[in-house]
C-alpha cells in the first residue's frame, strides 16, 4: 500500500483549475474536464461529479467543501517571491512566519475555502538524525 495524492472537492472546476495554474502555477500533466491532474501528483476533481461517483448521490449540503479540516502543503524554492506572487490573488490566513521548527510558511484559502500552506523546502534528513 502507498498513498498517491489528496484529490479536493472543488465547486467549480474551471475558477480551480486557473487558480491551480495561473496562482499558485502548477504544471496539468492532464485535464479531463471533471479530474484535472497537475505534475506534482496533486490533483483536483469537480465536487458534484465524485459524489455522485462515490456516494451514488449529491449532497444537499451547501457548505464550502474546505472546512478547516486539512491542510495542503506545498514548498517553493524561493518563499518570498512565491508570497509576492500569490498573496495578491487569495484570502491570507498568515503572511511569510518562521514556524517553531524553523521552517518559513505562509497560509491561505483556495477558491473552496481549504486552506493551503507553502513552505521553504526543509532539509527532513538533518532533523531525522539524534
Amino acid at each position: 500500500m502507498r498513498f498517491i495524492n489528496p484529490i479536493p472537492f472543488v465547486r467549480d472546476i474551471d475558477l480551480s483549475r486557473e487558480f491551480y495554474r495561473k496562482v499558485l502555477r502548477l504544471r496539468i500533466v492532464e485535464d479531463f474536464g471533471t479530474f484535472v491532474l497537475f505534475e506534482t501528483g496533486f490533483a483536483i476533481h469537480d465536487g458534484a461529479t465524485l459524489e455522485r461517483t462515490v456516494w451514488n448521490d449529491l449532497s444537499t449540503d451547501p457548505s464550502p467543501y474546505g472546512r478547516r479540516n486539512l491542510l495542503l502543503y506545498f514548498e517553493h524554492d524561493d518563499i518570498d517571491e512565491a508570497f509576492d506572487h500569490i498573496a495578491p490573488h487569495v484570502e491570507l490566513i498568515h503572511p511569510v512566519k518562521r514556524q517553531a521548527w524553523g521552517q518559513r510558511v505562509f497560509r491561505f484559502y483556495d477558491p473552496d475555502g481549504h486552506a493551503i500552506e507553502v513552505g521553504e523546502p526543509q532539509d527532513l534528513a538533518a532533523h531525522q538524525k539524534t
